[in-house]
């Protein structure tokens, strides 16, 4: 019995021992998440010197990283990692993650400047009441050209781009969204079908455009239209106009069919640990001088009416990144078309791209 208390007595030394080694090694208390949030969006699509002035402003330091799909920055955000605070996903991305329980609603009490925001482009189907997301910048597909270089075809049309003289001259960006919805527009259907023979027709069309085609590409678009390598692309409005200030040969439009309505947003994902901070860090970019200064540098439309005021009218009336009612009317946001539609779009676009070799 004496050596068996003298065993508890050197086992709870030490046990004492061990923990007060523990305490020891441990590092303090940290901070907490309080004084940083991590920001997930597309590359160059703020302006750095914004994210500098937030740091200084409010003592938050913003830990900045970027995607190239809406797909990869949900499957990250989805498998958790790194706990992003404030997120940027397109539209039927939103309704994706609502689906998936991975945002966090927002209280717009707490953000003072939402009153900047245009009404128009609130409370849009994909989140209605806005209880998710809040619109960050909007804008639609078209095509880019070299007015110099494809004189006598007229670009109002989808339809131009299957003109012969384009042969190995137009670039497309690659998105079966983008891709396949084009092709839908030139036949006068819906950016969201899903009947089986319509995108047949379309994924058949688009393969007829192939001896036209110069290469389905990324970013390389804005380096092959600067330098002339290409006269045509298929691309977003931001990317349009961000390319035609290096180039005063090219000019952008809608055409009349009809095109995609997108718009990019701001979220709170599920996982965020610093959620005042993300609130700080939204209703900052929705002041109406950020805003502004955002706008110019990003070069996307802003839905931000207070910042929308301050732009240059030389800016504020161009029609072809600020469309007119009547083509608006005309415009499609994307829907959520499920797992097995959006399958097939993906199918469709990958033996558009297979008859290309």
């Amino acid at each position: 019995m004496k050596q068996l208390m003298q065993l508890v007595g050197i086992s709870l030394i030490v046990g004492s021992l061990l923990m007060l080694s523990t305490k020891l090694i441990d590092p303090p208390p940290s901070k907490g998440k309080k004084d940083v949030i991590y920001v997930y969006n597309w590359g160059e699509y703020i302006d750095p010197e914004l994210t500098k002035k937030f740091e200084k402003e409010t003592g938050i330091k913003v830990v900045y990283e970027t995607f190239d799909s809406n797909e990869a920055m949900m499957a990250k955000i989805k498998n958790g990692g790194t706990s992003y605070d404030v997120a940027v996903p397109s539209e039927y991305t939103v309704q994706k993650m609502k689906k998936e329980k991975l945002l966090i609603p927002i209280d717009h009490n707490k953000l003072s400047n939402l009153k900047n925001m245009d009404k128009s482009f609130m409370n849009l189907p994909f989140d209605p009441g806005n209880q998710y997301s809040i619109p960050y910048f909007w804008g639609t597909v078209g095509i880019l050209y070299n007015h110099e270089k494809t004189k006598g075809i007229n670009f109002n049309s989808w339809n131009s781009l299957w003109d012969k003289r384009l042969k190995d001259d137009v670039l497309i960006v690659d998105g079966a969204r983008e891709g396949i919805g084009f092709a839908l527009n030139s036949m006068n259907e819906s950016l969201n079908e899903t009947d089986e023979q319509k995108l047949e027709k379309a994924q058949n069309k688009l393969i007829k455009l192939s001896p036209n085609v110069r290469g389905v590409v990324g970013d390389e678009i804005n380096t092959m239209m600067v330098q002339n390598e290409s006269d045509v692309a298929v691309v977003w409005s931001g990317m349009a106009a961000d390319i035609m200030t290096e180039n005063d040969q090219l000019d952008f439009v809608v055409p009349k069919e009809g095109s995609n309505l997108w718009f990019d947003n701001l979220v709170i994902p599920k996982t965020a640990q610093n959620v005042e901070g993300a609130y700080k860090f939204i209703d900052f970019l929705l002041d109406e001088q950020n805003g502004k200064q955002n706008t110019e540098w990003v070069g996307y439309a802003t839905p931000n009416k207070a910042s929308f005021k301050l732009l240059d009218k030389n800016v504020r009336e161009d029609e072809r990144f600020y469309p007119d009612s009547t083509l608006r009317n005309k415009l499609e946001v994307y829907q959520d078309l499920g797992k097995e539609n959006i399958s097939e779009y993906n199918e469709a676009f990958l033996k558009f791209k297979m008859s290309l070799n």
